[in-house]
C-alpha cells in the first residue's frame, strides 16, 4: 500500500444546461488515444510538509500554468485510490477558458528501455464537460468526487421556483 497523498481542485460553473466541471486529460504516451478512464481532476502529490490545500493550489497552477480562480472552497474528501495513494479534493465555483491554459511537463524515459528521456504535458487539454460526461471520463477513483459535489449542489442551493 503506497503512503503517497495528492491533492486537486475540481471546478465547476453553472451553464444554460446545468452544472459543468473542468477537467484534464493526462498526457504522456500511456494515455495517447484514449479518453475513457483518462481525465483527471487537476492534481498532484505533495510531501508532509506542505499542506493539503497548499498542494492543490500549487498543482492546479503547475498544471494548468493558470491562477487559481477566487472563490470559496469546498472539501470533497478524501478518496483512496487503487493504487492506495489518497487523494484529497477541493471544487471552486469558477469559471475559466481552458484555452488559455499553458499545460505543465514531466519527463520520462520513452520508450521504455531506450535511455532516451523525453518530455510530455502532465495534463494535454482541459474541457468543461457535464458531471455526467465527465463520470466516464474520469479515472475510475476519482469519480466519487463528482457525487460528492452533486450532493453539495443539491444540499446548498435553493430549488428552481415551479414552472421553470
Amino acid at each position: 500500500m503506497s503512503g503517497k497523498r495528492s491533492a486537486g481542485l475540481l471546478l465547476f460553473r453553472s451553464s444554460g444546461t446545468g452544472v459543468e466541471v473542468l477537467i484534464g486529460h493526462m498526457g504522456g504516451p500511456f494515455w495517447s488515444g484514449r479518453d475513457t478512464g483518462a481525465w483527471s481532476i487537476p492534481k498532484g502529490e505533495y510531501e508532509p510538509d506542505e499542506t493539503p490545500e497548499a498542494a492543490a493550489r500549487r498543482e492546479f497552477t503547475e498544471e494548468l500554468g493558470l491562477p487559481v480562480p477566487d472563490g470559496e472552497l469546498v472539501p470533497l474528501g478524501e478518496s483512496r485510490q487503487a493504487s492506495g495513494k489518497i487523494v484529497t479534493v477541493w471544487a471552486i465555483e469558477a469559471d475559466l477558458d481552458p484555452a488559455l491554459a499553458v499545460f505543465g511537463t514531466f519527463a520520462m524515459e520513452w520508450p521504455r528501455g531506450s535511455g532516451v528521456r523525453r518530455e510530455f504535458p502532465e495534463i494535454d487539454r482541459a474541457a468543461w464537460c457535464t458531471p455526467e460526461s465527465a463520470h466516464d471520463r474520469l479515472v475510475t477513483g476519482q469519480r466519487v468526487f463528482l457525487d460528492r459535489l452533486a450532493q453539495y449542489l443539491r444540499n446548498s442551493r435553493p430549488p428552481s421556483p415551479p414552472g421553470r
